[in-house]
């Protein structure tokens, strides 16, 4: 049976589809079909706590109770970074299970996040020997311009967590019009919302976990 499909976006404009999408083969008999189930992919919240929960009411109100508390949400990423709330937005997201224990719930890493868990240490050690400071030398180039991160621990990591935590220098963003939020990831409204200043290394003690 195909499930319908609803994907939205938070930071920009919201897509809606009821075009079918296959998940397992169809029955070759002509037995009784399951109910189809309900498939939500939500992405780019982007630390817009009010818009996720103004959205999640929606979602509520839209569907059948029975289905929508059987639902699958999968999580297209990038839940820090630009907005004000990115802490109440993962806590929202890391209580979902709890507060919906019939729903399945799958959180993929966007590229955000995944700078995020570069700068608080929560990447795994590359396996083959390699430091992450290999990574650094084909992009060296940009690190004057992007101000990477020079704080406690820079030596081994990651260069997307140096980017993320940094201050860049040329402020403006001429693709979108916009000035940069401290460092070319906009991270700086993320660090506010854990009450620490900018590229602090106070942040190494919160880590991304979702259960």
């Amino acid at each position: 049976m195909y499930p319908k499909a609803f994907s939205l976006s938070i930071e920009g404009q919201n897509r809606t589809t009821t075009e079918p999408k296959m998940t397992e083969a169809e029955p070759s008999n002509n037995s009784t079909v399951a109910k189809p189930r309900l498939v939500i992919c939500i992405g780019d919240i982007h630390g817009y706590i009010t818009k996720l929960q103004n959205l999640w009411s929606n979602l509520e109100t839209q569907f059948d109770p029975q289905h929508f508390n059987a639902a699958t949400i999968i999580f297209l990423g990038d839940y820090c970074d630009r907005g004000p709330y990115t802490k109440k937005v993962l806590d929202f997201l890391i209580d979902l299970p709890s507060r919906y224990p019939n729903q399945k719930h799958v959180f993929l890493s966007g590229n955000h996040d995944f700078a995020f868990a570069a700068f608080v240490g929560a990447l795994p050690e590359p396996q083959n020997g390699v430091s992450f400071k290999e990574g650094w030398k084909e992009y060296e180039e940009s690190e004057d311009r992007e101000g990477w991160y020079k704080g406690d621990g820079y030596e081994n990591m990651h260069l997307q967590g140096r980017r993320w935590a940094g201050h860049i220098k040329v402020r403006f963003n001429t693709i979108k019009g916009t000035e940069y939020k401290g460092s070319i990831y906009d991270a700086g409204p993320t660090f506010a919302s854990y009450g620490v200043p900018h590229g602090s290394s106070g942040m190494s003690c919160f880590l991304l976990v979702f259960h």
